[in-house]
């Protein structure tokens, strides 16, 4: 199974491809899409539905794995977000693929068993669950850590892979 994993942003969005084989994730890719800040809106949320409807065409997953709303303190960034996830979701529900939700809270107790994990905590554990020794991202990690709490929700536990 091939999991595509979204950390949707209005400026950066990031993705990335994990699959799972015997129990044990694997990384397949994994990056940012960042937007322009001068550019619009429109324009900014044309581009996230045109570079993930390319990595979809790539990578070919099977399922898509994103995080949820959260209710955020500034209503204007709360919009741009859904704005942002729903054109992100979008090349997805075009190609019949599941989509699989999960809580920021939930993402981070999958990866780091704390689901009040920091970003470094959240990037450290991807690294060594999917044993990457390049840097990430965090908004690649973030991608990266949605796609494997996503493998292990629909394989029912952890994975045999343990810390390395």
């Amino acid at each position: 199974m091939k999991v595509l994993g979204i950390d949707p942003g209005s400026h950066i969005t990031g993705y990335g491809i994990v699959f799972s084989e015997d129990q044990t994730p694997h990384y397949l890719a994994h990056g940012i899409i960042k937007m322009p800040k001068k550019k619009s809106l429109f324009k900014r949320l044309g581009l996230i539905f045109k570079e993930i409807s390319d990595i979809i065409e790539t990578y070919r997953p099977d399922v898509l794995a994103i995080e949820k709303v959260f209710f955020a303190k500034n209503p204007h960034s709360a919009l741009l977000l859904g704005h942002a996830r729903g054109v992100a979701m979008l090349p997805g529900i075009l190609k019949n693929i599941d989509i699989h939700e999960y809580s920021a809270l939930e993402i981070k107790q999958a990866v780091a068993g704390y689901g009040r994990a920091d970003k470094e905590q959240v990037k450290t554990m991807v690294q060594r669950l999917l044993v990457i020794k390049s840097d990430l991202t965090y908004d690649g990690a973030d991608a990266l850590a949605a796609a494997i709490c996503c493998l292990q929700h629909i394989q029912g536990g952890l994975f045999k892979r343990g810390i390395q």
